[in-house]
């Protein structure tokens, strides 16, 4: 099966409210696929489209081109991680695991090879009610692995996580899309993927408002500032902004400078007398590009809606619906 998810036109209302109104987008193999937005944004609802829990009023979301339904069995084809808490408080990670595995006909084998791959440890053998919320994602991501698929879908995978877990966390991400995979990840925060996502979804109002890559998203940031150290911070800032730059300090003797070129930069603190060390490219962080991007829309809609249950490994349940 090819690995890509192809979400074309999706339209869906919970009674009055609008949760996707035309969504469409491509994740495509070999990358990880950033799917962002506020909440509200129809991120959520979503996925859970493409897993076959509800059901579009219009459009298509296919995965290597059929519907999610007609795959069988289904955990062969794509992984998913809904919500890590979806695990009965009474069973073991290990037992959760091998329940997941008999039910899509894989091996006990199979369930150590992934116990391993997510680094649980000993961790897979406590209850699950007494687990980490760290654990508990390492879980998730474990039996979104468990068929060994070339698609793969996680929803919000760094909540809860600790610095080590994210790393983790990326380092594995990064991993899987090298493999060839389909890696499609929701989050709200943008640093969570920082140095992780090739390409960018940004929801808003229930469609894809901007879809790119990463580097040009960056790029283009990157382009309209320039980094200056200076020993006279204030100065510096004065002279700046009196010619119409957007000033921003970063650090004590580091300010990051918008609207003019590095060469007008230069000239300007010459011209005034202000000590400078060096006046240099600036690189954006991807939550710079975000918030460029994304100035002037409203992204976020409203929702009151509850989960239900997800058969492939994770739950909505207790979150919103239409996120």
């Amino acid at each position: 099966m090819e690995a890509i998810i192809e979400v074309t036109g999706l339209r869906k209302r919970f009674g009055r409210v609008v949760a996707l109104d035309g969504m469409s987008f491509t994740a495509g193999p070999g990358q990880v696929t950033g799917f962002v937005g506020p909440d509200g944004a129809g991120k959520s609802t979503t996925m859970r489209v493409i897993l076959g829990l509800d059901a579009a009023d219009e459009g298509s979301a296919l995965v290597g081109g059929r519907p999610y339904r007609s795959l069988r069995p289904p955990l062969r084809h794509v992984g998913a991680l809904l919500d890590a808490g979806a695990l009965q408080p009474g069973r073991t990670g290990r037992g959760h695991l091998l329940w997941l595995a008999h039910s899509q006909g894989l091996t006990a084998r199979r369930v150590e090879e992934v116990v391993e791959l997510a680094g649980l440890g000993t961790a897979a053998r406590r209850r699950a009610g007494g687990c980490s919320a760290g654990v508990r994602q390492r879980l998730g991501v474990a039996a979104a692995l468990l068929g060994d698929p070339p698609v793969l879908m996680l929803d919000e995978p760094f909540n809860g996580l600790d610095p080590e877990d994210i790393v983790w966390m990326r380092g594995l991400l990064r991993s899987l899309a090298a493999e060839g995979r389909a890696v499609l990840v929701s989050s709200r925060l943008m640093g969570e993927l920082q140095d992780t996502a090739d390409h960018l979804v940004v929801a808003g109002r229930g469609r894809a408002v901007a879809d790119a890559g990463v580097a040009d998203l960056i790029a283009i940031a990157s382009a309209r500032r320039v980094e200056v150290r200076t020993t006279d911070r204030p100065a510096a800032m004065t002279a700046l902004a009196n010619a119409g730059a957007t000033v921003a300090a970063t650090g004590r003797d580091t300010l990051v400078v918008s609207g003019l070129a590095a060469e007008r930069v230069t000239a300007l603190l010459t011209a005034d007398a202000v000590p400078f060390s060096g006046v240099a490219a600036y690189r954006a962080t991807i939550e710079e590009a975000y918030m460029d991007l994304t100035r002037d829309m409203d992204l976020a809609g409203e929702t009151d809606l509850i989960g239900e249950t997800d058969p492939v490994g994770g739950t909505a349940g207790g979150r919103e619906a239409a996120r």
